[in-house]
């Protein structure tokens, strides 16, 4: 069960609100009037609560568990214990996503300007937003309707937010355009300078960065990422993109829609991604690459050239994942021979 002192529950809800809330069929037998108060992990649930089964790792701790309730693939169901209420899916993880959200509603906030923050005359703020204290809102900023705009934020001139966004405390945005329904967790900063410079015999000239960060639609951001405006071109971030925590992208980067990219990932300027592209932690792309649609690649994988679509990569030097794995059994079975000299 979630801390109360950190989330609000609106439980108790019936098994048969949370079966249309999941998009769930209730298993033959079930209670539909039964209630829950809370979703909780498999291992740790009371009778009270609703877990869900994802993962097959996880079947033992399912026919031993205490939960009244449990989301469930259907294939799944014989092994949950005799008397536990079940939500069938075929993606029992979305269910949950949905199920916890009705749980655990994103906070309701007061709209308004609360005292100590420090709003630009000029700054254009929407009904039903809130502005927590020690907020920087510059001149020329636009922020839309319901939005959240979280404490010692810093909007800086001529930033533009769209409907229903969230900034997290101490996040930093300039020279950027931001989509609707975007968060942007804690520490994020967008919109600095990219890392430019033109290099001679006597040093390094700084070259100025003139372009925007353009974010698109239902993006996420996770904690302390940075994404650098584009030199002239602009820095976009296609719709519906997942970025985690300390990510780092740089100047005149086009992310398509969808990608996910997970942390510690770093990509070069003017590198091009396709739509739904995957990178794992840890991964980087150098600069000027183009990286099709639906590239996916792997964990502390260093890419250096062009990948085309559908292609999976791994290792440093990246390569295709095949090519990775004959490498690698190549190099186990020759270090067995040399051990057996």
């Amino acid at each position: 069960m979630a801390d109360p002192r950190f989330f609000r529950c609106a439980g108790p809800l019936s098994l048969s609100e949370l079966a249309k809330i999941a998009r769930a069929e209730i298993a033959p037998g079930g209670d539909v009037d039964r209630k829950f108060d809370d979703v909780a992990p498999l291992d740790s649930a009371e009778p009270s609560h609703l877990a869900f089964l994802d993962n097959r790792r996880y079947i033992p701790q399912l026919a031993t568990s205490r939960a009244g309730g449990c989301i469930v693939d259907p294939l799944l169901a014989d092994r949950a214990p005799v008397g536990m209420a079940l939500l069938l899916t075929k993606e029992p993880y979305h269910a949950y996503a949905r199920v916890a959200a009705a749980f655990h509603p994103r906070p309701i906030f007061e709209p308004g300007v609360a005292t100590g923050a420090v709003v630009d005359e000029t700054a254009e703020i929407g009904d039903g937003t809130r502005i927590e204290p020690g907020a920087v809102i510059a001149a020329g900023v636009k922020i839309g309707s319901r939005c959240h705009i979280q404490a010692n934020v810093v909007l800086s001139e001529g930033v533009i937010l769209g409907d229903d966004c969230i900034v997290g405390a101490c996040a930093s945005l300039s020279y950027c355009l931001i989509g609707n329904r975007v968060f942007i967790n804690a520490g994020v900063r967008i919109g600095q300078d990219g890392f430019g410079f033109a290099l001679g015999p006597q040093g390094y000239l700084k070259v100025p960065q003139l372009g925007r960060v353009i974010i698109e639609d239902d993006v996420d951001i996770g904690a302390n990422t940075t994404i650098d405006r584009g030199a002239g071109p602009d820095t976009i971030i296609g719709a519906g993109t997942v970025i985690d925590n300390l990510v780092q992208i740089a100047h005149n980067v086009t992310l398509g829609r969808g990608c996910v990219i997970v942390s510690q990932v770093g990509i070069s300027g003017s590198t091009h991604l396709g739509d739904y592209v995957v990178m794992g932690g840890q991964s980087g792309l150098a600069g000027h690459l183009s990286i099709g649609d639906g590239v996916r690649v792997g964990a502390q994988s260093g890419v250096m050239r062009d990948i085309p679509a559908g292609t999976t990569v791994l290792g440093s030097p990246a390569l295709p994942q095949k090519e990775f794995w004959r490498q690698v059994a190549t190099v186990s079975s020759l270090a067995k021979k040399r051990k057996g000299e």
